[in-house]
């Protein structure tokens, strides 16, 4: 288990133009040829967004992006003609496959906070996909067939348990809360990287929030 405190990660973004970033593996101006992708994981961006801000048009290609908002609500048009608002416990997947490209941005008059998580699909190209399932239900898993690897969010009360998928390569995302996994303490934007994950239970120390990716994808 290789745990990754939320402290560690590196910022981004644009204070002045009200974004903040916050990375947990190599991205853009910040290259770290030992943190480039765990298992199908190449990125987690938490990412703040004030009222009005937004990442204009930009372009994507061969990655499976998922987004999973915390708190506010997220305006996405990509160039495939979808428009949609993502809200707190919605899951939004865009599979950018041969090339699609899209604007995120904060239309409201509150604050706006989500994760954003990368995943290398098994094979390049295709025809780009869109796909947004509302209010999934805890414990109900999300499969992303084209990166070989499973979401499975799980909210829990103080003092519940949860099983860790076994797998090759499970990525833990604490996104409220605290938990206990295997010992290890881990609290809001930790994240723990699980290689040959088996019979492991995540304990809440605190109502929580976790994204857990289980994944069969080589690192």
């Amino acid at each position: 288990m290789d745990v990754r405190r939320a402290a560690e990660r590196y910022p981004g973004g644009d204070a002045a133009a009200g974004i903040e970033s916050w990375h947990a593996f190599s991205f853009g101006p910040h290259y770290d040829p030992d943190n480039l992708r765990f298992g199908a994981v190449i990125a987690c961006n938490e990412e703040r967004l004030a009222p009005g801000a937004g990442f204009d048009e930009h372009p994507h290609s061969h990655t499976e992006i998922v987004t999973w908002v915390v708190e506010g609500e997220l305006t996405h048009r990509d160039s495939a003609g979808h428009r949609t608002r993502v809200r707190p416990g919605d899951v939004q997947r865009l599979s950018s496959a041969a090339g699609v490209r899209h604007v995120e941005r904060n239309d409201t008059t509150e604050p706006l906070t989500f994760v954003q998580m990368w995943l290398a699909p098994r094979e390049p190209g295709g025809t780009p996909s869109y796909e947004i399932v509302r209010g999934i239900a805890d414990s109900t898993p999300y499969a992303v067939p084209e990166a070989a690897a499973m979401l499975h969010v799980r909210r829990l009360t103080a003092g519940e348990r949860t099983a860790v998928p076994d797998g090759p390569f499970v990525y833990v995302h604490v996104v409220r809360g605290e938990v206990t996994l295997d010992g290890e303490g881990l609290a809001a934007g930790d994240a723990a990287r699980l290689t040959d994950a088996k019979d492991l239970e995540a304990i809440a120390t605190t109502n929580a929030e976790l994204l857990m990716w289980e994944m069969t994808a080589a690192s």
